[in-house]
């Protein structure tokens, strides 16, 4: 980790983009820009919360233990996302981890800061809750689907949610480059599950597979597994 010399647009994060203008100079102020790369630890599961975090370019995974040698990704950030959210409470531990997954530039917003700005900003405090209230959903959901889907159905339903989140290259494939293992953490299965149902999506030519890119060619079939797999 180090300080990045980039210069912030104060109009990519969240934050920025949902304060009263007034309140742009207190954040240029106050926030700090750190710079990560791929595959660094931007804060660890247990460690004290000393703040927020915003992406400002790069993509991160928030992932926490599942089993001594296991983890579950929780969610993904993007450019403009939040995160470290998970560490506000009364004990003020991170009950998760970050990781930057490409090199990755962050806004770091410390705790007292944060909490003057959502008070001072109604616009950011109210779309803050909605987001968290969308959050607990969609955990929800995450762990109904963990518990009663059957694999091919979440490797379906995560393709797509991938897709919907980070878009396409030029190529068409997810704009999110993930290791088969990532891939699998974050459905809740093994490297080898992920790696057979790939290979048989591929060949039915309902993706394309090659290395870290994964292109989806026929999103109606594949939504048809996870309603199928809801079914059952």
């Amino acid at each position: 980790m180090k300080k990045s010399k980039k210069s912030c647009d104060l109009k990519t994060c969240m934050l920025c983009r949902l304060c009263i203008h007034e309140w742009l100079p207190a954040i240029a102020a106050n926030k700090v820009n750190y710079e990560f790369k791929k595959g660094e630890t931007i804060f660890r599961e247990g460690d004290e919360m000393q703040g927020i975090y915003f992406v400002y370019e790069g993509k991160v995974k928030v992932h926490k233990h599942w089993d001594e040698e296991k983890e579950l990704i929780i969610r993904f950030a993007k450019e403009g996302d939040i995160f470290g959210h998970r560490g506000l409470g009364n004990d003020l531990i991170f009950p998760v981890s970050a990781t930057a997954l490409e090199n990755t530039t962050v806004c770091f917003i410390g705790r007292e800061f944060f909490d003057s700005s959502m008070k001072i900003n109604n616009e950011f405090l109210l779309k803050l809750m909605l987001f968290f209230a969308e959050e607990l959903k969609v955990s929800e959901k995450r762990m109904r689907d963990l518990a009663h889907m059957q694999v091919k159905g979440r490797v379906a339903n995560a393709l797509i949610v991938l897709k919907n989140k980070f878009g396409t290259d030029d190529a068409g494939n997810i704009n999110i480059r993930l290791s088969r293992q990532d891939f699998a953490s974050y459905i809740g299965t093994t490297y080898e599950t992920v790696f057979r149902i790939m290979n048989e999506l591929s060949e039915e030519k309902i993706l394309s597979v090659s290395g870290k890119d994964i292109g989806i060619l026929n999103e109606e079939q594949l939504a048809q597994f996870t309603m199928q797999q809801n079914k059952n």
